[in-house]
């Protein structure tokens, strides 16, 4: 019987889907020296974002067949390295797509509305309404860079807010942004329109650091930026500069370049900024279908052979 590990928390019904076909073993957390010691056991190996799998650890698998990752991005596998052994990566790029696109909803309101802080104020037994005055959505220019499956549920939900949208995804028809109800526009001019930008595309050397101080620069000091995608894209020192010297209004962020967040002057920033702990894909809901998704993958590639 094959064998997978799973080495991620991943949800039960993925479990069950699994062992209809498998040997399943869950190690969560394991450190890389120890998954590259155990993984030329295992046929197929199933992850969210917490393990990294490097080329060491695909050059152990000798038997892997498959890599499924639970979730959007692949990011964390080495996939040249993959595709040189011959081994299927395969994610679920639907599984959270309303889970992702609601968080970014969420923290644009949140920061518009500065909720967290004043949860906290409130928790601490103050009642100070002045200091948390926000700014509506409504009639606001949001700029979407990329459009894909999470952009348009983003740009759906937007417009029944009455927001103008813009959009840049060098791989879209206007005939298809027409469809979404988005403006095509370049990215310069994105950045210069509007007064929230969020941003929904992979982390590639094109989009590494794509918002950069030269970036900043563009927008308008009452801009806030989004960014529930992947960590990376956005330089966070030149934003939290950008920030601190009021060139730009603010920043809700749920992904980082190097997660757990460290020692970033992002902490340090007040109300103009929300961070979250790559939260975009966790709710129950997302987490039972991305499992079904990847399960369903795995469990097809392994009968084949």
């Amino acid at each position: 019987m094959p064998k997978v590990l799973v080495s991620d928390p991943i949800d039960q019904v993925g479990i069950d889907i699994l062992s209809q076909v498998a040997q399943v073993d869950v190690k969560v957390g394991l450190p890389v020296e120890e998954l590259v010691q155990i993984i030329p056991d295992y046929d197929a190996l199933m992850i969210r974002s917490g393990t990294r799998v490097t080329q060491e650890v695909i050059e152990a698998g000798n038997q892997l067949k498959i890599i499924g990752r639970a979730g959007v991005g692949v990011d964390n596998v080495d996939v040249p390295a993959a595709t040189r052994r011959g081994i299927v990566v395969v994610n679920s790029p639907e599984g959270n797509t309303v889970a992702a696109a609601e968080h970014a909803v969420a923290m644009m309101l949140s920061m518009s509305r500065h909720i967290p802080d004043a949860n906290q104020s409130v928790k601490s037994g103050k009642w100070d309404r002045k200091s948390f005055t926000g700014v509506e959505v409504y009639k606001k220019t949001l700029g979407i860079v990329g459009l894909g499956k999470i952009g348009s549920h983003v740009a759906a939900i937007a417009r029944s807010m009455g927001m103008r949208l813009l959009a840049y995804d060098p791989f879209l028809s206007t005939e298809r942004a027409d469809q979404i109800g988005c403006q095509l526009v370049e990215l310069d001019l994105l950045f210069q329109e509007s007064d929230y930008i969020t941003l929904h595309l992979p982390k590639t050397p094109e989009t590494y650091h794509l918002i950069n101080s030269e970036a900043l620069a563009k927008m308008k000091p009452t801009a806030r930026i989004i960014n529930c995608a992947r960590g990376g894209i956005i330089d966070e020192q030149a934003l939290a500069e950008a920030i601190q010297q009021g060139k730009i209004a603010g920043a809700a962020l749920d992904v980082y370049e190097t997660e757990p967040l460290g020692d970033s002057m992002l902490r340090s920033l007040g109300k103009e900024v929300v961070l979250t702990p790559h939260l975009g894909a966790s709710t129950e809901e997302a987490q039972v279908n991305v499992a079904i998704d990847v399960a369903e993958q795995i469990r097809d590639v392994l009968l084949e052979c």
